[in-house]
């Protein structure tokens, strides 16, 4: 009975050990997911920050205090009152994106991370439209959402956190608001269409002067050239003149009326023709100066 006792005691007391060194081993092995850290902490002390994968601490003198995940997180919707610099009230509609970086900082710096972003936003946002007008607002709606983003990551840098996107998404104004920025849209319709006719007016005006100026330009030109031409001719007739003496004029005489007598034979409708009486003499005449002349 005692040997058996023995080898009874010394099992138990082998499963004893075992069980410990597994117990011990298990405590000091911790895997890591990809999304989270773990912050721990020796004899109440922050000790280290253990990433994904495979790590070893120190059993029962290391403890895994928090879990922290490092995936992007999003702040419940938010809607914040606001008044801009013309005092005009409106509602912003923003979502705001961060992720944890340093969760050692995260844990002990802060101790509602989602909360404390969410009054820093809303502190940013009024300070950040006060500044603006109404138009400017929402007019400039990328330089809001920058300056906000970049306050926010300022105020927030100590929190071990990084704001990956801060967007105001809607502004909502009151009813009152609403109705006074129609009736000026409408009246700043009404004066870009005015203003659109009369510069319409204003060059189709010019227009109308530059074809004008454009004819009277060119009915001088050709009365110039018409009156250049009339005194080319009378230079010639001149000079034919001083060259022949009268039988230059009186063969320019007959010319025009052989002329007029062959318009008047060629036109259409006419039955009788009148004669001159010295068209038989005209007719000699200017052979006579016309081979006068080429001799």
């Amino acid at each position: 009975m005692d040997a058996d006792s023995g080898v009874s005691g010394g099992l138990i007391l082998i499963l004893v050990l075992a069980l410990v060194i597994l117990v011990t081993i298990w405590r000091g092995i911790k895997i890591v997911p990809q999304s989270e850290k773990y912050v721990i902490e020796r004899l109440g002390r922050l000790h280290k920050v253990l990433g994904p994968g495979l790590n070893l601490i120190v059993p029962f003198l290391d403890v895994v205090r928090h879990r922290v995940s490092v995936l992007e997180r999003q702040l419940p919707h938010m809607q914040q009152d606001a008044i801009t610099r013309d005092n005009v009230l409106l509602q912003a509609d923003m979502v705001v994106f961060y992720r944890v970086l340093e969760p050692e900082r995260t844990v002990y710096r802060i101790r509602d991370i989602d909360a404390a972003v969410g009054t820093t936003v809303a502190g940013i946002v009024r300070s950040e439209i006060g500044r603006l007008e109404l138009d400017e607002v929402q007019s400039n709606r990328s330089t809001l959402n920058g300056a906000i983003k970049q306050h926010l990551a300022e105020a927030t840098d100590d929190w071990g956190i990084a704001v990956t996107r801060a967007e105001v998404l809607d502004i909502n104004l009151d009813a009152a608001t609403r109705e006074a920025m129609l009736q000026q849209l409408n009246a700043e319709r009404a004066r870009r269409a005015a203003v659109t006719q009369a510069e319409g007016e204003k060059r189709a005006m010019e227009l109308r002067a530059d074809a004008e100026l454009y004819t009277a330009q060119k009915l001088a030109e050709a009365r110039r050239i018409s009156a250049e031409a009339d005194a080319y001719a009378t230079e010639v007739v001149a000079q034919a003149i001083h060259t022949h003496g009268t039988a230059a004029v009186e063969f320019e005489i007959r010319k025009r009326q052989v002329e007029a007598f062959a318009k008047m034979s060629d036109s259409q409708g006419r039955q009788t023709i009148v004669l001159p009486a010295d068209l038989a003499e005209a007719f000699g005449t200017a052979a006579r100066l016309f081979g006068g002349t080429r001799t």
